[in-house]
């Protein structure tokens, strides 16, 4: 069993030599996605300087110019030859040794999407921002009664799928909106979606927190547009994923 980790990375120059450390210090048989988002603040500078030394590894994927989380993740996906696919944002909120907790959900036979809930479980959690939680249990609450789930935190950013349940969903998002995006197509596709707890040390502005309350707008837009009116015809995931495998024409 190998994992895909996928980091999307914009201006993570203070962090990235952490996490990457933490994501290959975790465990498993893995190759780490690092897909550069356009960073100007000196991160592209330390992904060159990867690319001339021995990191099997890692593999860096530059986009021309900053297009979003979105946008990056779908790459990252695209490029992905693992059996499970790990969503891992690189401003270490999120804690690498805790995969075994998202993946045992799927290695048990009993889910194709994971998402690590900051809102369940008694694990630690760093105390930030009354509106951000508000802003959270509101897009949950919107996303739950249009999909139907009864999950406690659609926002997450440490989300784990299997690579062929995922790579079939047609993404189009291209910042923030990612979350309520695969949500509702996951949701649509019938797969089988679990909830875990986890840890969380989120970090403020200062320490370089990027999403504010114009994507909040955003995603409850998405949350929408996904459920009513820009809802995609209801796939077959067996089939696609059938066709995916066998790289049959139209994969």
């Amino acid at each position: 069993m190998k994992l895909s980790v996928i980091l999307p990375v914009y201006n993570e120059r203070d962090t990235l030599e952490r996490i990457v450390a933490r994501v290959e210090e975790a465990g498993f048989d893995k190759e780490v996605i690092i897909v550069d988002d356009g960073s100007t603040d000196g991160t592209r500078d330390v992904l060159e300087r990867w690319q001339k030394e021995d990191h099997p590894q890692r593999r860096i994927l530059l986009q021309p110019h900053n297009q979003g989380k979105g946008a990056a993740l779908r790459l990252g996906i695209k490029e992905a030859t693992g059996d499970i696919i790990v969503v891992q944002d690189a401003d270490l909120e999120y804690d690498p040794s805790e995969y075994s907790i998202l993946l045992k959900p799927i290695l048990d036979g009993k889910a194709d999407a994971v998402y690590g809930s900051r809102f369940m479980g008694g694990d630690p959690h760093r105390v930030l921002f009354f509106w951000h939680y508000v802003g959270n249990k509101l897009l949950t609450l919107m996303s739950n009664a249009m999909t139907n789930l009864n999950l406690t935190d659609m926002e997450t950013g440490f989300k784990v799928f299997r690579r062929e349940v995922i790579q079939v969903i047609d993404l189009k998002e291209d910042r923030f909106g990612f979350e309520p995006e695969v949500t509702a197509k996951l949701s649509r596709a019938g797969v089988r979606i679990y909830e875990v707890g986890i840890s969380y040390s989120g970090r403020d502005y200062t320490e370089g927190k990027k999403i504010g309350w114009k994507d909040a707008i955003s995603a409850m837009w998405c949350v929408l547009k996904y459920n009513t009116w820009a809802r995609s015809r209801k796939p077959d995931i067996k089939k696609l994923t059938d066709r995916k495998m066998s790289g049959s024409p139209g994969s």
